[in-house]
């Protein structure tokens, strides 16, 4: 077959558990769920780190956090596999964010159209991306939270606004039009790879109030409304990262320690409005691909770079372990080339993208390399995905209580392991997937710990020597 065109929508910080035709029937996606009846959907892909920047660096990279030396946000990179994709004939696009540091970097594409994070406080000041100068042409200011401040209920907000802006300016609408805008107007390459960087969900929570009717109506929505228990057993590094929410607004979230009910609930509203609204230009990216003639022969992949708590275990934002952090959507559509419908149970880590991609693309793999590909698995032959799945993240400006945390996960049992702590986490999976009762304490399963902690040893000292190699074999 000819090389296909390959689209990559990224969204950011959107959780597994978004998307109606997964089983979360309080969402209003049809366009994801449609993804999802024609497509391939790994149910159980999770990240590298759980914030943006080293799980962007990881997929890009194709290398673990701690061996790319990208562990926290940050920390500069812009070295990608893009350029083996542009070697192999494709012309490359970005539009929207990638999380570089700078944010303009080249990072092997040929083109770019930078749009980074809704709210850049301090940023903002010294780089100006797209939508930026949109506002300006406009004479508008953007929102963020030096003007979010000023409303009198900020504090109990919680990152939830409402757009009041003109629709096209909204982050996500403003890059889903310029990607389209790209695909109708360009003159149109043998092969394409677009990266498509949503800024959302990511707070502000920031939805235009059309997008709100649906959940406000909803009587099913999940609102946490976690146990004083349960908070006062979390380990030492997030009682920290709960205090120290509370004291800094990342994001324009000013957390608080004790939510209410409808606080917490208008968070949720927001935030899967937010969704919905991003689905909905899901829908239009299809018919401009069917409209250009790039549906013909596309590869359409959908995923995030990490989840968000939302209230969960009291926590605000990412930088933790659990689930709805580290576990996210990610949706192949391509109907012509792999059967659809098909639900993949077993585990993958998001940097697998990238061979992946490069292998859809018959391009060359960089050396050195750490993921695996998910080409088998696409195409329907034997693949049995990994008996153990790694997050890490090193000490971040909200995460001021832990140097370094490392998930080590199997289909069952999650630890948690902190640098420098004598505490730490422990989930039995099959019996809390709520992940409420932390059992690493508890002596009948010191057997476990022990085993997840030989995984994580194995783990990281086999993939020094696999860098050293395929360092030494690159020269």
């Amino acid at each position: 077959m000819t090389k296909p065109h390959i689209v990559l929508v990224m969204t950011d910080q959107q959780r597994f558990d978004t998307i109606a035709a997964t089983g979360h029937r309080y969402m209003n996606t049809p366009n994801l769920d449609r993804l999802v009846r024609e497509g391939v959907c790994f149910d159980h892909c999770f990240i590298n780190a759980p914030s943006c920047v080293p799980s962007r660096a990881a997929l890009f990279s194709g290398l673990y956090p701690h061996a790319s030396g990208v562990l926290r946000n940050g920390q500069a990179w812009q070295k990608t596999w893009v350029n083996k994709l542009a070697e192999a004939g494709y012309h490359c696009v970005n539009v929207g964010k990638m999380h570089t540091i700078p944010y303009d970097a080249k990072a092997g594409f040929h083109e770019r159209f930078v749009v980074e994070n809704k709210d850049r406080f301090f940023e903002g000041r010294w780089f100006a991306d797209e939508l930026d100068k949109a506002f300006a042409a406009h004479k508008l200011t953007k929102p963020s939270r030096a003007g979010y401040r000023s409303l009198p209920d900020y504090g109990d907000r919680l990152g939830a606004f409402t757009w009041e802006m003109p629709k096209s300016l909204h982050p996500d609408i403003f890059v889903a039009e310029t990607a389209m805008w790209w695909l109708r107007s360009r003159p149109r390459p043998e092969a394409l790879f677009m990266q498509i960087g949503l800024p959302g969900p990511h707070p502000p929570y920031d939805p235009l109030l059309e997008y709100l009717e649906h959940y406000l109506a909803r009587t099913d929505l999940p609102v946490p409304q976690p146990t004083q228990d349960e908070v006062d057993g979390l380990p030492a590094y997030l009682k920290e990262k709960r205090r120290h929410d509370t004291e800094v607004d990342h994001d324009a979230v000013s957390w608080k320690l004790a939510p209410t009910h409808e606080e917490m609930r208008r968070l949720r509203t927001h935030y899967y409005a937010n969704v919905t609204m991003i689905d909905e230009q899901i829908g239009r990216l299809l018919e401009t691909l069917e409209d250009t003639g790039y549906r013909e022969d596309c590869i359409l992949i959908f995923m995030s770079d990490h989840g968000d708590n939302l209230g969960e275990h009291g926590l605000s934002q990412k930088w933790s372990m659990y689930e709805p952090v580290t576990r996210v959507p990610l949706l192949f559509w391509a109907p012509k080339r792999f059967a659809g419908g098909r639900r993949i149970r077993e585990k993958c880590q998001l940097f697998d993208l990238g061979p992946t991609i490069l292998d859809l693309a018959a391009a060359q793999h960089p050396k050195p390399f750490q993921a695996r590909s998910l080409l088998a698995a696409l195409k329907g032959e034997n693949w049995t995905g990994r008996d153990f799945v790694y997050s890490e993240q090193a000490g971040d400006v909200a995460m001021t209580g832990a140097r370094l945390i490392t998930m080590v996960r199997d289909d069952r049992w999650k630890g948690v392991f902190i640098h420098g702590a004598k505490d730490g986490q422990l989930f039995d999976l099959a019996n809390d997937p709520a992940e409420q009762n932390n059992l690493w304490g508890a002596a009948e399963h010191q057997v476990v710990v022990s085993r997840l902690k030989e995984a994580f040893i194995d783990w990281r000292q086999d993939s020094l020597l696999e860098t050293m190699d395929l360092y030494a074999s690159s020269r």
